[in-house]
């Protein structure tokens, strides 16, 4: 008779392999609530697809400092620029994802779905696990005051009536400042000229000599020149009016709802990271952002403080790939 306990029978193999494997599942959500309780436990790295300097880079500081602050670690900003950001994004994808490496994305994000397709290096909706809006930034539409406009209405009937005239630059094709250029051609059915830089500094300097006539950018980037009355602001693209311009209507007051660009800036983790993990920076990141002191400092300098949580900031970063993806396509806009 075959001895059904002995160690070197294969059946007895098979069964204790599969006792073994249980035995492990079972401990699987032990062993992940243990790693989120402990959490963090030694330095975490922010991985930034810019430069520093950037406003990317400037909000990915502010959120290590409130997770330093909150979590007892620190978290170290590495700027990993270059790509149009898929450089350091891509970093940010093959990286452990054990929580100890997360990364700031902006719209460029969601953008480079659609402009880039299948050279894209990674997959934005697959290999990713999101954490937390962290804000959005609404554009300004502002002209050279030689334009001679005061307001949005008066701009669209100057562009209707001299097409292919007044030019708007930004930081290159397929960025964020380009596609709201082309939201607004569309929905106010007008013909202006895009005139793509590198970077966009050189934007704002051709824009204060005249050399193009308009330009969208974040508020916190214009406000300046727009209180010195350099630039004249016309309209903004949040769905409300923003504090520091209450002057300024919004594209949906003008009638034009659907120019309606709005940088976004949040936290994601390589896909798979622990939703224990995540959770806790998610529910760290957002106190601040909505109540905190970090709501404070982003409110005062032209920022709207969301603080989303994991699962709204996934169903955005889908919505947006969807959007932008139709738009680019439409538009035929072509990556350089």
């Amino acid at each position: 008779m075959t001895n059904t306990l002995c160690p070197t029978n294969p059946r007895r193999r098979g069964f204790m392999a599969a006792t073994g494997a249980l035995a492990a599942t079972a401990m699987l959500p032990w062993s992940l609530n243990a790693r989120a309780a402990g959490y963090p436990d030694k330095p975490v790295h922010f991985m930034v697809p810019y430069p520093p300097g950037a406003a990317t880079d400037n909000l990915a500081r502010l959120a290590g400092q409130v997770f330093s602050q909150a979590l007892g670690q620190q978290f170290i900003v590495e700027n990993r620029g270059g790509g149009g950001t898929t450089i350091g994004t891509r970093a940010l994808a093959t990286s452990t994802a054990d929580g100890y490496t997360i990364g700031m994305v902006d719209s460029a994000f969601t953008i480079n779905p659609g402009l880039l397709g299948e050279r894209l290096p990674y997959n934005t909706l697959k290999d990713f696990t999101p954490i937390s809006l962290m804000a959005t930034a609404p554009f300004v539409l502002v002209v050279y005051p030689s334009v001679g406009v005061e307001d949005i209405q008066a701009f669209i009937k100057l562009a209707q009536a001299k097409p292919g005239t007044l030019s708007y630059g930004s930081a290159g094709v397929g960025s964020a400042p380009h596609l709201a250029g082309e939201q607004l051609r569309r929905e106010a059915k007008v013909d202006v000229l895009h005139v793509p830089y590198r970077g966009g500094g050189t934007v704002f300097t051709d824009l204060l000599g005249g050399q193009v006539q308009f330009a969208f950018a974040t508020v916190p980037s214009l406000l300046e020149y727009i209180k010195s009355g350099k630039l004249r602001a016309l309209a903004v693209t949040s769905n409300k009016r923003v504090a520091q311009l209450p002057d300024v209507p919004t594209f949906a007051e003008a009638g034009l709802p659907g120019v309606d660009t709005s940088p976004l800036f949040g936290l994601v983790a390589p896909a798979g990271t622990p939703p224990q993990i995540v959770q806790k920076l998610a529910a760290t990141l957002d106190e601040s952002v909505r109540k905190g002191d970090l709501h404070a400092k982003l409110s005062a300098i032209g920022f709207e403080p969301v603080g989303s949580g994991p699962d709204a900031f996934a169903q955005r970063i889908k919505a947006d790939v969807a959007k932008w993806t139709e738009l680019i396509q439409r538009a035929g806009i072509k990556a350089e």
